[in-house]
């Protein structure tokens, strides 16, 4: 027997969630590590703030969170769909060369697909 649509056993979603009609829920994770990196994490401490209300502008954003590693640190966005998840990437970039393009960070590592679950 299949189990369609479902994690074995467990019933929850697996096929990826939409939110508002059939759009399909979108995340995004940056990953940031190596030369810059921690510096970086740093100015976007400083200023989360004004990375907040920057990142609010992003059509469909359902969540952003900065989270600092040992490395460097990552983002992740979940956007209501694969156009605002792209959007959120374009302002990141653009916000990183205005606020931080003095600290030479190496580019993210960018992961990205489908929501296939989300517990809120």
């Amino acid at each position: 027997m299949q189990n369609e649509g479902r994690i074995s056993g467990s019933g929850l979603p697996l096929d990826p969630i939409t939110h508002r009609g059939d759009q399909k829920m979108h995340a995004v994770v940056r990953s940031y590590s190596g030369a810059g990196a921690k510096q970086l994490f740093d100015v976007l401490e400083q200023q989360k703030a004004e990375v907040e209300a920057t990142l609010r502008k992003v059509p469909g954003l359902l969540s952003y969170t900065l989270v600092r590693s040992t490395e460097g640190g990552m983002s992740v966005t979940v956007c209501e769909d694969k156009a605002g998840a792209d959007e959120s990437l374009k302002v990141a970039r653009e916000w990183i060369q205005k606020n931080a393009s003095n600290i030479h960070a190496n580019p993210p590592v960018v992961t990205e697909g489908s929501v296939i679950v989300q517990v809120q």
